[in-house]
């Protein structure tokens, strides 16, 4: 009987390459699971009308953890042009699969680290090594949103100052979306953070919010940052407005240590950084919760490249060495993550967005054989 339950999640496009690829370097490392296959995202919408099937969810339930590929999403006219013919006209609503199981699943602290590795060439500049803790539930994400705005929505927004110039478009050609954040959402997010940082020994948080426009949802943010910061004096705590700290990090991105921050602000943030270091092809990410947690690389599932093997998959493998930290095999991540390292370093073997002409599995294969 197998050590660990690991639900497989390819999903769509390159998703599939990818994952592939990981298996060769988790096989090499002898990593001892049983990986369950789960099915997830636009085939399986098109098909069933669920892009996150049950079937799915109760594998969830049942596995120590999971790795996760990529999915295909597109705006709601398309995803009901896709399905096929008997589930048109039935009502059916794409919802985007990962943000449900975030939140179907508590899965509040998305852990997105960006590393620069020695040698490679797409590095802004080396020696940055960030790590972002952004909220994974909550705010503009959470799907509270409506168009057209109803009549009993609208009158209570009438009796708000700020609404008048809104609330009464004679062409009633608005939509609302709400930011929504909670005492516990932003309490969890900012406690990962710290407790990361005293874990592996950082040195300082940052949080980038906007209480200063933002007043109530931000402001929550930086009160509960402030107050918890206290409980750890050895860990230095600063704030830096979101549009600063998108100019900062280009400029000074050294200056940087752990962020801790909300789901959009986070989601905007973690790809500038994630640029800094390479790309999404280096961009790993957890998706962690109290009970299970959720492994993936971050880019999407570019859908012109599937099966072609061209990708890097380097992102889809760190999003592994992630899982193996969460699991407590700590040994066998630093192998991975060590392998990594070397690979690009020597450089090789790289695939097409390094310069390189080698394909995702001979990637993987050379990492495997460091390991």
């Amino acid at each position: 009987m197998s050590k660990y339950k690991i639900a497989w999640m390819p999903g769509d496009g390159i998703g599939v390459d990818v994952m592939e690829a990981t298996k060769i370097v988790l096989d090499a490392l002898k990593f001892d699971a049983e990986y369950i296959p789960a099915d997830i995202g636009w085939e399986i919408w098109r098909k069933e009308g669920d892009a996150f099937p049950k079937r799915t969810i109760d594998i969830l339930n049942n596995v120590d953890a999971a790795l996760f590929g990529a999915i295909t999403s597109k705006p709601k006219e398309e995803a009901e042009a896709e399905l096929v013919p008997e589930l048109k006209g039935k009502g059916l609503k794409y919802l985007s699969p990962i943000v449900r199981m975030r939140q179907m699943f508590n899965l509040y602290s998305n852990l997105r680290p960006c590393k620069a590795y020695k040698g490679n060439p797409l590095n802004f500049k080396d020696d940055i090594d960030i790590v972002v803790f952004r909220e994974n539930t909550e705010d503009l994400y959470a799907g509270v949103e409506y168009f057209p705005v109803p009549d009993d929505l609208r009158t209570m927004l009438n009796k708000h100052p700020k609404m008048k110039e809104f609330a009464n478009d004679p062409n009633d050609e608005m939509a609302i979306s709400l930011r929504i954040m909670t005492k516990d959402g932003c309490t969890n997010i900012v406690r990962s953070a710290f407790e990361y940082a005293k874990k592996y020994g950082r040195k300082k948080i940052t949080l980038i919010e906007k209480p200063n426009v933002i007043r109530e949802t931000s402001g929550m943010m930086t009160r509960i940052a402030r107050a918890i910061s206290k409980e750890y004096p050895s860990i230095k705590f600063d704030e830096v407005n979101v549009d600063a700290a998108c100019m900062w990090l280009v400029k000074n991105p050294e200056s940087f240590d752990v962020i801790v921050t909300s789901n959009m602000f986070g989601d905007i943030v973690s790809d500038l950084a994630a640029q800094l270091v390479g790309g999404l092809g280096f961009a790993s990410s957890g998706n962690i919760g109290d009970k299970v947690a959720v492994f993936e690389p971050t880019h999407g599932s570019a859908p012109k490249y599937a099966g072609q093997h061209k990708v890097n998959p380097i992102a889809c493998i760190l999003a592994a060495k992630l899982m193996l930290d969460y699991l407590k095999e700590e040994k066998a991540a630093g192998k991975i993550e060590n392998a990594v390292a070397r690979v690009i370093m020597e450089g090789k073997v790289r695939t097409y967005d390094m310069g390189g002409k080698n394909t995702s599995l001979e990637v993987a294969k050379e990492i495997a054989s460091k390991l």
